[in-house]
């Protein structure tokens, strides 16, 4: 086919060949010699693995156009910076811990199959405090989806085992269910109804045509005695010498156990970030209990003041009125930020696959992590090269062309060579005609044959190179899922710096924004009391500061949320960490006047409160 193609091309070149017809025959006889060598080194190691495209072309032989940029140039490809067939790279990331460490030795995962059936099981005995650091370390020796994926890794790895024994012969040793050792043993009686010295000569040379071995007495009857014992024995062996499709289906099966390492890479940073979001969100959560419960506190000192005022003389039932619904208002966040604590307390618990009966906290004060360094360029360069998924697309395009190569393997000769051996012995004798069996009469065979053989499919309709080319189709189409992820991958990163930096800016203007409203609050307070202020600037200052300090904790927590993404996107740790702010060792003592206790609300007579708060209709 090559020769064919080669002189038409030549042919539409315009350019004359003449050949002797013994030039021709020498190069006929070439092309025969180098096919049969191609069938010989088909199914030895030198044909190595699937290696792709030729060089100027793709998978299913079209030219590849030269992606020209006008000011970058040429950019290199995915194949010449990773290799046809990358390999997982564990060193890129910080290995998962195996064991825990003292302080939280106590708190590994339960059994798998645990599941608990009494409600004392799941009560909740212990609030445990963990930093950002005990959370990952806890998260990856406890988590059970990690774990899979671990235990999926040495899966792959024993299906490549499994293929990798192709290359070995194969023994096989089988025995007769009878025959291994055996034991027979019995008797044969045979009475055909009269004596043999008044039978007719004609009925004995009948039943002598019958049976020659028959023996009769001289009253008709004939018996005969069996016993023996015995084994008998057969091994096999079978060694495929040439296999066109061994070599492909390794190449596959090494490949899909590359992608398994991967995989579990891609888990254990999507696990760790996963994890880190889950605390920074339990971090704001656990803020916004504070504040809420400070705010609670303030409404509680306003709804003093404004009854104690109106008692006095000086104040309205306008002011208590308001005091209270601010009240309520503030209440009914905390509940909600009550809430939102205890679950994602739950959720981190779900993480971390902590004992039925415990439940993380946050342990760590919440602030800004750090600040990202390297630029929005080395980013996104460092995500292209550090990011498992692209490497698994890269294995796919690989696999598939393996699957090729096998596919166009069914079509090809495949080359055997075996042999087996038999063996048996038997001692005894069968349908003797006398009482006792002679056990010395010894039967031994032994054999042994070695033979080769030779199978080639000539013709299957086209359906191994059907096959094949829908295999490099596939590989055709992950280029394509190739590029359709790195833009992806690009897209990400530019989003998370993008927000990293309008975060940033936010925590100028939210933190602005406390120290500003709460300056205005504390004015206004000391406004009202002075009598010069109104109740209700007092309530809008007091929801401003509420408001803003919420603000700022969100902000803080999507600031760390973003810069935790940025290092699962890119692979980089390079964050310079802020300098810890200089407190004092014991917190601020509290004013007696301000510190009011907070109860929870109730919430065993909801129907209480509906009637409470239901009018009449006015006729």
């Amino acid at each position: 086919m090559r020769l064919k193609s080669w002189l038409l091309a030549c042919n539409k070149a315009n350019r004359t060949i003449k050949f002797s017809a013994k030039e021709l025959n020498e190069l006929v006889k070439g092309r025969l010699r180098s096919s049969l060598l191609a069938l010989v080194l088909m199914g030895s190691p030198l044909t190595a693995f699937a290696e792709g495209e030729p060089e100027g072309m793709d998978w299913l032989g079209d030219s590849v156009p030269v992606d020209l940029d006008p000011i970058q140039g040429s950019l290199p490809t995915a194949i010449q910076e990773k290799g046809p067939r990358p390999k997982s790279d564990p060193s890129v990331l910080k290995p998962a811990a195996t064991t825990l460490s003292p302080e939280i030795d106590r708190l590994y995962a339960p059994a798998p199959l645990a599941l608990p059936n009494q409600s004392q099981q799941v009560s909740i005995e212990d609030f445990r405090p963990l930093s950002l650091t005990e959370a990952i370390e806890l998260m990856e020796v406890n988590n059970p989806l990690l774990e899979a994926e671990a235990i999926r890794v040495e899966e792959a790895k024993s299906r490549l085992r499994a293929q990798l024994s192709s290359w070995y012969p194969t023994l096989n040793l089988s025995t007769s269910r009878l025959n291994f050792p055996s034991r027979n043993f019995g008797s044969s009686y045979r009475n055909y109804g009269k004596s043999a010295a008044n039978e007719s000569t004609a009925n004995k040379n009948a039943r002598k045509e019958q049976d020659p071995s028959l023996q009769l007495d001289r009253f008709g009857e004939w018996w005969g005695q069996t016993q023996t014992y015995g084994a008998s024995a057969n091994v096999t062996l079978d060694w495929r010498l040439i296999d066109p499709k061994r070599v492909p289906d390794i190449a596959a099966v090494r490949d899909d156990y590359e992608k398994a390492k991967n995989t579990y890479l891609i888990t254990l940073r999507d696990l760790r970030l996963t994890t880190a979001i889950a605390y920074f969100a339990l971090q704001g959560f656990d803020t916004d209990v504070l504040t809420f419960t400070a705010a609670v506190q303030a409404s509680l000192v306003q709804v003093r003041d404004s009854r104690a005022k109106l008692q006095a003389g000086v104040s309205t039932k306008l002011d208590v009125l308001e005091a209270e619904t601010q009240l309520a208002r503030d209440q009914a966040q905390l509940t909600d930020a009550l809430r939102n604590q205890s679950q994602q307390r739950r959720e981190l618990a779900r993480i971390l696959n902590l004992p039925q009966n415990v439940t993380p906290t946050a342990s760590d004060r919440i602030e800004v992590l750090g600040v990202w360094q390297p630029s929005l360029e080395e980013s996104i360069v460092a995500a292209n090269k550090f990011r498992e998924e692209l490497d698994n697309i890269i294995l796919d395009i690989s696999i598939a062309n393996s699957r090729a190569n096998s596919f166009l393997g069914d079509v090809q000769p495949f080359l055997n060579i075996a042999g087996d051996a038999g063996w048996s012995q038997l001692f005894g004798q069968s349908n003797v005609e006398r009482e006792y069996v002679n056990m010395g009469m010894v039967a031994q065979d032994f054999d042994q044959s070695i033979y080769m053989g030779l199978t080639w499919t000539l013709f299957d309709g086209g359906r191994a190179q059907a096959l094949a080319r829908e295999q490099r189709q596939i590989a055709k189409e992950s280029e394509y899922l190739f590029a359709e992820e790195r833009n992806s991958i690009r897209l990400e990163v530019e989003d998370d710096f993008y927000d990293l930096q309008l975060y940033a800016r936010n925590l100028i203007t939210s933190s602005r924004a406390v120290i500003s409203s709460r300056e205005a609050y504390r004015l206004a307070v000391l406004r009202f009391q002075a009598g010069v202020g109104t109740q209700r600037n007092v309530i809008d200052n007091q929801r401003d500061v509420t408001q803003a300090e919420v603000n700022y904790t969100d902000t803080i927590v999507a600031y760390n949320d973003t810069l935790a993404s940025l290092r699962r996107r890119t692979g980089l740790d390079l964050v310079a960490r802020c300098i810890p702010a200089d407190l004092p060792t014991d917190p601020p003592e509290k004013d007696p006047f301000t510190d009011v206790p907070v109860f929870a609300t109730p919430i065993t007579e909801p129907c209480a409160f509906q009637r409470a708060t239901f009018v009449p209709t006015a006729d």
